[in-house]
């Protein structure tokens, strides 16, 4: 056997600047930074955003265990950990890389300082430095540049702690970038963050207090469970050989049952259709914010609207991260061939529940023990597809039909031209585009307007076909859209003018 071999290291500059183009955005990397804090017990994270041009900085400081010189020296140093080592069952890391790749994602001098037992150490990354440099060689500078050394201050209010100081935001600040620009990437990694650790963030006694320029930032759930129009399913449990899965699924309400806070507020960062599947945390971590992650039947499963109120909570093991093939940005996954079939019915179920609520905007079913709620159209499915049908025996059809007279003709002649004519691929069309659904049920109308309709009917069923006035108003509560508007059909007199 041939035992010659070569020591062909990288070349610092070149390697670096091809670790710069793993795509993280700038909420993801400051993510993983926060991740390391988090693994190092840290319960407070501070960052801010200083505004200054092409001179802006992002700085980062936690008041974890902190490292001493030799701790802060390996976790400047690219690949020190490898990532099939076994990791403590809490830790948020994996490839060892995260501090220098997702830093230098954004900026081209990355500074780290930490305080432990008293000392103060800190190392300097600079690829401008390293690409003028001749010998291609890693040169980690100790301290921070003299133009920054009071960022060291900042250290000192923490018995032990971590600073990390980006600088030439090259990734951030760009040629034309404005102080709004930068303000607006605060509101982005805001949301973003807000959504990653809401499970640190949450509950009455926080595991994470994060600012961002000194103001907290609120937790964002996806789930809306403490709402009372959401549906939530059991736990289910999965054991594999990699450890413990578990799944809870959730459909939430429909948009008539929310307000519109509370209806923009679960919209979440990229908007309700996407924002819908799986949402996969690894130690409460968030890695994967809404996806179908490859499942379906046949073929992957796209984001639709009838599907954008399906939300699914899955947890995973730290111990999973190859099964589930989890990337060094930590925004990707792949459930492994064992469990795909199990979490494709379960999504399978999830997503015509929430069809259904889509469907049938807010309100699926009636109430327990009622009667059903008399729709205004109706669905044929045959074997070439589906057909929309006005219901002839809906009150205000029907009332109108049964005084035609000679017009009948023309009357269900006009309705069949209405259900042929349903701008069907208009609606959908107007629906993806605007990520919202068209007005329907009175929505948006003055109550004077549905009261004036509402009365019409009314005074048809009780002088016109001798219904008693606690029978039409029975009937009316329970005929689409007026079963929204209880409070106006109780209104309704005994006596109608």
């Amino acid at each position: 056997m041939n035992s010659k071999f070569r020591n062909v290291p990288p070349k610092a500059s070149a390697m670096l600047e091809a670790l710069r183009g793993l795509g993280y955005s700038a909420g993801g990397a400051l993510a993983d930074l926060i991740d390391n804090s988090i693994g190092a017990e840290a319960t407070q994270v501070a960052i801010s955003f200083s505004w200054n041009g092409r001179f802006s900085t992002i700085t980062m400081l936690d008041n974890g265990t902190g490292m001493d010189e030799q701790e802060l020296e390996c976790a400047m140093r690219l690949g020190e950990r490898n990532p099939l080592a076994t990791r403590t069952t809490h830790d948020l890391g994996r490839f060892g890389l995260g501090l220098k790749t997702a830093s230098f994602s954004q900026c081209r001098r990355l500074t780290v300082a930490s305080r432990k037992a008293g000392a103060i150490h800190s190392f300097r990354w600079d690829l401008d430095a390293l690409a003028a440099s001749a010998d291609g060689e890693w040169h980690l500078f100790e301290g921070p540049d003299p133009e920054s050394a009071t960022v060291l201050d900042l250290l000192q209010a923490n018995q032990t702690g971590t600073l990390v100081l980006w600088e030439n935001l090259d990734r951030i600040v760009t040629s034309g970038s404005t102080e709004q620009d930068f303000l607006d990437l605060i509101d982005r990694v805001e949301n973003h963050l807000s959504m990653v650790y809401h499970r640190f963030l949450s509950g009455p006694n926080p595991r994470l207090r994060l600012t961002i320029n000194g103001s907290p930032v609120h937790f964002w759930n996806p789930f809306a469970v403490n709402h009372p129009a959401t549906w939530t399913s059991p736990v289910e449990e999965f054991h594999t050989d990699c450890g413990l899965v578990s799944t809870q699924a959730h459909v939430l309400p429909h948009k008539d049952r929310l307000s519109e806070q509370e209806y923009n507020a679960l919209a979440g960062p990229d908007g309700w259709t996407a924002q819908q599947g799986f949402y996969v945390y690894r130690n409460e971590r968030l890695l994967v914010a809404g996806n179908w992650l490859g499942l379906g039947q046949g073929r992957p499963w796209t984001k639709e609207e009838a599907h954008r109120l399906a939300r699914i909570r899955l947890d995973i093991p730290n111990s999973a991260d190859a099964e589930w093939k989890i990337d060094i940005r930590k925004s990707t996954a792949r459930p492994p061939a064992s469990l795909r079939s199990r979490l494709t019915r379960l999504a399978e179920d999830t997503r015509e529940r929430a069809r259904r609520v889509f469907a049938h905007r807010g309100q699926p079913v009636s109430a327990p023990g009622s009667a059903p709620v008399i729709q205004a159209w109706r669905v044929e499915r045959f074997h070439g597809g589906i057909r929309y049908h006005l219901d002839l025996k809906h009150p205000s059809i029907a009332s109108v039909l049964d005084d035609a007279g000679p017009l009948t003709p023309q009357i269900k002649a006009m309705l069949r031209v209405i259900e042929e004519t349903i701008p069907v691929q208009r609606i959908w069309l107007d629906t993806a585009e605007a990520k919202e659904t068209p007005r329907i049920g009175f929505a948006g109308a003055e109550l004077s307007e549905v009261a004036s309709v509402l009365n019409v009917m009314y005074r048809n069923l009780v002088v016109r076909k001798g219904l008693s006035p606690a029978a039409a108003r029975d009937q009316l509560s329970r005929t689409d859209p007026f079963q929204h508007y209880p409070d106006l059909v109780a209104a309704l007199p005994d006596n109608p003018a």
